[in-house]
């Protein structure tokens, strides 16, 4: 390397050092990381690998710039979505099951039967088959 080039080289590092000591830790240790990975990859592929396996159990798993796919609120927000959804659509099978009942039971009530047709024993048989289709 040429002397111009320890010199560029130098006021580099020393511009990048001044700009990392602000980086919070979690930050410092991440780019760490990174460097080591980048450095691994130029000596050894096999050991990058090693280092992204690595990386990838100790959390650093991530979907969406930086955060955890389990800390994203857009995946908890379509799971509640689906999840209203899904009982709002119970719900409304409930209700019409109860209005059709409802119904049935008016129809009866305000027909011209009389009262022995509701105690008869045929009547009842004919109402569960009727109410089965």
């Amino acid at each position: 390397m040429m002397k111009t080039e320890q010199d560029f080289a130098k006021k580099i590092t020393g511009y990048l050092d001044d700009g990392a000591a602000d980086l919070k830790a979690g930050t410092a240790y991440r780019l760490q990381l990174a460097r080591q990975e980048a450095l691994a990859r130029l000596a050894d592929p096999r050991r990058a690998a090693e280092l992204r396996t690595a990386h990838a159990f100790a959390g650093g798993g991530t979907a969406g710039g930086g955060r955890s796919l389990w800390t994203s609120g857009k995946l908890w927000l379509g799971i509640l979505l689906i999840a209203a959804v899904g009982l709002g659509f119970q719900q409304w099978q409930a209700y019409q099951q109860l209005a059709d009942v409802e119904e049935t039971d008016a129809a009866i009530l305000s027909s011209d039967l009389p009262i022995d047709a509701y105690l008869d024993r045929g009547f009842q048989n004919w109402l569960r088959h009727a109410s089965d289709d």
